[in-house]
């Protein structure tokens, strides 16, 4: 039987235990190896595609490192009261070569990209016998394509030092099988190489999806949608706006509404502990004990929480997600919500970070839905409970985790319109989002008067509605300078000693090569990222 060893586990093997993996050779290619597929038992239909393509590449799909590194390295979190002091260093700015989130971010991402090239290669020897089984042909490489595409940009958006370069560094382009895994030479390409298969990968995407169906996997409005996310980032707004408007027409969903606010059965006030039970409740249940402001009797049957925007986040309503992975419980991948909470999204759930004090204080604003959606109601002593990710029935920590969603579209909009001077159409994009977030005293559209204003307000409203989705480390890098502003932690309650905020001109803004590929790739040699050397 003829064996291969997928490309992205050599180019990050020894993250996973691949010291052992790259000194045993023999072994390696003797036996099967986690990741390894014996070609001709895989690879011999549509079928076998399609099932490769969800248990190899969508549930190998893993953006919750990024999410993490960049809440913890910026200004989004603090330490929990539950903190055993996990990635402290990190959130002081120690990085270099070794740091293992980083590592993650590198590894995963290449394992992905490393599967869908050995997907689209080996499936060059599967022959659809009709219309159909060819049409389900090239949707399987369409939606593998789209992910390379999605991948390739964490990557840049990670260890770019200049995303808007051409001539700067960024990932390595793998394709197909690699023929000595022990012997590995792949360098860095340009920003230019890499953005030019990541744009083949979307315009094949497109010109074979549709739009609509299941949000947990690709169809073409994810490929707007990253279309929209890469132009942005490359400084094309024309297109950046082209595409989030497509994504905005055709995605089958609407902002997520904060209404209705007060509960179906009774009308309690806003945040008593009546109204928490039917605010925050997860799963279908009778009381067993009277609230605690005695208002709720025992017995009383509570449903899931009736808040459409608190629906999204428990995965009782897809809400405006346009791209999801799916956790289902049990299952495979990360439980995002144990980044921040060990147990449960509560104060007795063993905190591990914390809101930010200066992130908190912007969505305290009264009448803001996210001001209940994202604090647990339990929080106290200076505590603010990260509940943004309070888990789904079965699991207090487990959430889908949302990739896209509509949101981040009409922020690109807003982005765009600024750089096209219409200060007007920028504040409208902006606007729909604060209309859709709050329940009460809606602020007045803003007046945009010129770009440094604009921007403050984008990357403001950025930070707030997008927290802990992955975007405040590359939204500092690309927006901080044109705002007028730098990372914003409070510098006396953010960290357990005096702390500092990252300036706008340091390094750290891209992330090192990780050691583990310098070691592996010869190609890799001198070409890591300034100021790690």
């Amino acid at each position: 039987m003829k064996r291969k060893i997928i490309t992205g586990l050599i180019l990050g093997a020894s993250l996973f235990g691949g010291s052992v993996l790259l000194n045993s050779c023999n072994d390696a290619l003797d036996i099967v190896q986690p990741g390894q597929i014996v070609d001709d038992e895989v690879f011999v239909s549509v079928a076998n595609m399609k099932t490769y393509l969800n248990g190899s590449v969508y549930a190998n799909l893993e953006p919750s490192y990024g999410n993490y590194l960049t809440a913890v390295l910026t200004d989004e979190v603090r330490p929990g009261s539950g903190s055993g002091g996990q990635e402290f260093g990190l959130h002081r700015y120690f990085l270099d070569n070794s740091d293992t989130q980083t590592g993650k971010i590198w590894a995963f991402n290449y394992l992905v990209i490393g599967r869908i090239g050995r997907l689209i290669e080996l499936s060059k020897n599967v022959k659809p016998a009709t219309q159909a089984e060819q049409n389900e042909y090239n949707k399987v490489i369409a939606e593998a394509r789209a992910i390379r595409a999605y991948c390739y940009l964490e990557i840049e958006k990670y260890f770019s030092t200049d995303i808007k370069d051409d001539n700067a560094l960024g990932g390595m382009i793998v394709s197909g099988l690699i023929s000595d895994p022990l012997n590995v030479n792949i360098p860095r390409a340009t920003n230019k190489a890499v953005f030019d298969v990541i744009n083949a990968d979307l315009d094949y995407a497109r010109s074979i999806l549709s739009y609509g169906g299941d949000s947990f996997y690709v169809n073409k409005t994810f490929v707007a949608a990253v279309s929209a996310r890469a132009n942005l980032y490359r400084g094309n707004y024309a297109l950046a706006k082209q595409y989030a408007q497509e994504a905005i027409n055709n995605g089958g969903v609407t902002l997520t509404k904060a209404n209705p606010i007060q509960s179906p059965n009774a009308t309690f006030a806003i945040g008593t502990p009546a109204w928490n039970v039917y605010f925050y409740n997860t799963t279908a249940v009778r009381t067993t004990v009277v609230s605690g402001d005695g208002l709720i009797p025992a017995g009383t049957d509570i449903p899931v929480s009736y808040n459409p925007y608190r629906q999204m986040w428990q995965d009782t309503n897809k809400g405006e997600s346009l791209f999801t992975i799916q956790r289902l419980v049990p299952g495979s991948g990360l439980a995002i919500g144990t980044f921040w909470n060990t147990n449960q999204s509560t104060i007795n759930g063993n905190p591990m970070w914390s809101w930010g004090y200066n992130l908190r204080q912007l969505f305290i604003t009264s009448g803001d839905i996210r001001r209940y959606a994202y604090i647990d109601p339990t929080s106290a002593g200076g505590e603010y409970v990260i509940d943004k990710f309070p888990g789904k029935t079965g699991s207090a920590t487990r959430n889908d985790v949302k990739v896209i969603r509509l949101s981040e579209m009409y922020f690109i909009l807003a982005e765009c319109e600024v750089e096209a001077n219409n200060f007007p159409a920028a504040a409208n994009a902006v606007q729909e989002v604060r209309n859709a977030r709050f329940y009460a005293n809606v602020p007045a559209t803003p007046t945009y008067t010129s770009t440094q204003q604009a921007y403050v307000d984008i990357l403001k409203e950025r930070r707030i509605e997008l927290a802990l989705e992955g975007h405040r480390y590359i939204d500092l890098k690309r927006l901080a300078k044109k705002a007028g502003v730098t990372m914003d932690r409070d510098l006396n309650n953010d960290d357990n000693v005096p702390t500092s905020n990252l300036p706008n001109n340091s390094y750290k803004y891209t992330l090192p090569i990780p050691l583990a590929e310098i070691s592996a790739n010869q190609g890799m040699k001198g070409q890591q990222n300034p100021g790690y050397n």
